[in-house]
């Protein structure tokens, strides 16, 4: 990561690998983020540890230190960034069920997965015409942006991506002898999971971004870019484009989905409170309460005091 004048550094990071002892782990992670204040969430499972956190750099790096030192973590990969300001309102560490949900319990994400895909190999795998490229996010991250002539599930949720597939599966692969199939997620973390999924279908040519979008996005040069729009990501950035920059997107504080300049210019957009996506899906009644948070917040921002509103979206 190139030196950046902004004050806080962003830390975007995942690894499968089995994890015991979870409850001390939180206790002793958590510690360390707050002693360091560093805010943001990580997630602690059977399968590993996924979070997102920022701080200031040498903060960044106490916590990172004490990351590396978890069971099978000395060399995890972290994509690091920048931002302005705090991105995040407070300090979690949470134990779950998986570091992204799924719900398939019979596959193996630590030692049956597909093969990693450098950033600066991506462009000559997926411009294959022998390639079938999946973005694994959600629908709302993928209106803002995906690569070029990926297939788009259509899910609200990780969690709907096996059954998604199982129904699908014939119609991508048909006419297809020895099929190859490229996924990418924002980070990694999703389309890994999901080489497992495929390998367990089946299915022996899996491939995914290694660093996800975030990574090709800061690796990949602009003009030779294929990628097409801007990356949602989980906090208060909303969207990043190229070297990772912040993007034009916001955030609906009613629904907690990105919100374009396109959007922003329809008369059911109004900040805080609703925007197209959300509209015919709230009442008179939630909106007054949207109204009134809004409030709250702009008057505590004219006071230079920060108001919690709506978190973002998860990563299922």
């Amino acid at each position: 990561m190139t030196e950046s004048a902004d004050p806080i550094r962003v830390a975007a990071l995942y690894r499968f690998t089995p994890l015991e002892d979870r409850e001390a782990l939180r206790e002793s992670l958590l510690a360390r983020c707050r002693a360091c204040g560093v805010k943001g969430t990580i997630l602690l499972a059977p399968e590993g540890v996924n979070g997102t956190i920022a701080g200031p750099p040498d903060g960044i790096k106490a916590v990172i230190d004490h990351i590396r030192a978890l069971p099978g973590c000395a060399d995890i990969e972290v994509k690091y960034s920048s931002a302005a300001e705090m991105p995040f309102y407070r300090t979690k560490v949470r134990l779950k069920r998986e570091i992204v949900t799924m719900g398939e319990p019979d596959i193996d994400p630590v030692g049956n997965v597909g093969d990693y895909v450098a950033p600066e190999d991506w462009n000559a795998l997926i411009a294959d015409p022998d390639t079938i490229l999946i973005d694994t996010r959600n629908d709302y991250e993928v209106a803002a942006g995906t690569f070029e002539n990926a297939v788009d599930p259509r899910t609200a949720s990780f969690r709907d991506f096996p059954a998604w597939f199982r129904e699908n599966r014939d119609a991508l692969l048909a006419g297809r002898g020895n099929p190859k199939v490229a996924m990418f997620c924002t980070g990694g973390i999703r389309c890994e999971k999901a080489t497992a999924l495929l390998k367990a279908e089946g299915i022996d040519a899996v491939y995914h971004l290694k660093g996800g979008i975030l990574k090709y996005l800061e690796t990949v040069a602009r003009e030779h870019s294929r990628w097409q729009g801007e990356c949602f990501v989980f906090d208060e950035r909303v969207t990043v484009t190229h070297e990772l920059e912040r993007g034009t997107h916001i955030l609906c504080r009613a629904c907690r989905m990105p919100v374009s300049e396109a959007d922003r210019a329809s008369p059911l957009h109004v900040e805080g409170i609703s925007c197209p996506a959300c509209y015919a899906e709230r009442s008179d009644e939630q909106r007054r309460g949207y109204a009134e948070r809004q409030r709250q917040s702009e008057l505590a921002a004219a006071r230079g005091e920060p108001h919690v509103g709506a978190e973002l979206p998860g990563h299922d």
